[in-house]
């Protein structure tokens, strides 16, 4: 009898715990379970790719921060559904679903906990505390997430740690002077990217400083940046008051990414907290070298010196000179990222990541 397993997530926009999800949904084998995804606040471009393998897609509309409605809502729908495992990804579902979960009598109720996430205030620690307490676990992406919870008095032992996993990669299907023209770039510069969201985790401010203090160094260069985000005003309104402004490219939401990714000599995270790097372990496996902050999720990917570098969190000068140096560098770039992708290969496909959590919710059930 397949296991029916619902995973419950706040959206599913083009967000790193979204692409897991889905990963997980689409690749958990059909013979032995029957994934559901249910989408707690709003949908987005994951759910097709969901829906086009037959995926079942379920909405709740929460419309606020506290919609007791939506908690009702969700509670009707897995009585309905009557689930063997309920697994919440992310704090608005790891909070509504959980607790609906265990109203629902479900009888596995998983968390996932995907960031370090300094924004989270006392009540939220305490929930996030009184739900361990009563449900069977949590997953997460990386072992600096499992210590920062622990500080603030989760139990790790109650943890299962399953890193991120990442499709195979595809050759771009864009020659160099075609992906430059889709990043509306010369052929002739070194391209430094950035992909993610644009608010302030990500740390774009200094980034855009780092610009400003290597083209000192050196004229040869630009910066792309993808995505869309809050602070894309503010961002650019500081991008054209600095001298670089010329060479630093907004580009939005993009769908092509992975074409893009290869033709780009370096990859710069200067996120202030994360969890696993979606977009880190996609530049490893296209031979990109990645320079990113020093935070606890990057460090496990990134291995100083051989899978690519670390700098001090908002050290600027730091970040402009090893760029420099390894944009004059190619033979140590080309070590770095043919370590990167073998990294990326044997710790982190999707396969690995889906049979961790297959074996993890088939113990889950057992115990019960």
């Amino acid at each position: 009898m397949k296991l029916r397993v619902c995973l419950i997530i706040p959206t599913l926009d083009q967000g790193g715990a979204e692409k897991q999800i889905s990963l997980l949904a689409r690749g958990l084998d059909r013979n032995e379970f029957e994934a559901i995804v249910i989408v707690l606040t709003r949908t987005g471009p994951r759910e097709q790719e969901l829906l086009d393998i037959g995926i079942k897609v379920h909405h709740i509309n929460k419309r606020s921060k506290f919609d007791p409605f939506a908690w009702l809502r969700l509670r009707k729908l897995l009585k309905q559904l009557k689930p063997d495992i309920v697994h919440t990804w992310l704090f608005a579902a790891n909070a509504y679903g959980r607790s609906a979960a265990l109203s629902a009598r479900v009888p596995v109720i998983l968390g996932s906990e995907r960031s370090v996430d300094p924004w989270k205030n006392g009540l939220q620690f305490w929930i996030d505390r009184f739900l361990l307490k009563r449900t069977h676990g949590l997953t997460a992406n990386s072992q600096g997430t499992i210590d920062f919870y622990q500080q603030h008095g989760l139990d790790s032992t109650r943890f299962q740690l399953i890193p991120n996993g990442i499709e195979p990669v595809t050759p771009s299907r864009l020659s160099r002077a075609e992906a430059c023209q889709k990043m509306g770039v010369s052929t002739e510069r070194k391209i430094i990217i950035s992909v993610g969201r644009l608010w302030a985790q990500k740390g774009y401010k200094n980034l855009l400083w780092a610009v400003e203090l290597l083209r000192v160094m050196r004229e040869d260069i630009c910066y792309v940046i993808v995505g869309e985000g809050p602070d894309r005003e503010r961002l650019e309104l500081y991008r054209d008051n600095i001298r670089g402004a010329s060479q630093i490219f907004f580009l939005g939401h993009r769908t092509d990414v992975s074409d893009l990714l290869p033709h780009c000599e370096v990859l710069w995270n200067g996120s202030l907290y994360e969890g696993q790097s979606n977009v880190i372990m996609e530049a490893m496996q296209s031979g990109v070298a990645v320079i990113a902050s020093d935070i606890p999720g990057n460090r496990e990917l990134v291995q100083h010196e051989r899978t690519g570098l670390l700098y001090p969190l908002g050290n600027v000068n730091d970040l402009t000179r090893i760029t420099n140096l390894l944009l004059n560098d190619d033979s140590r770039r080309k070590a770095m990222t043919d370590n990167a992708k073998q990294h990326i290969q044997t710790e982190h496909s999707v396969e690995q990541m889906i049979a961790r959590h297959a074996a993890y919710y088939r113990t889950k059930v057992s115990d019960r």
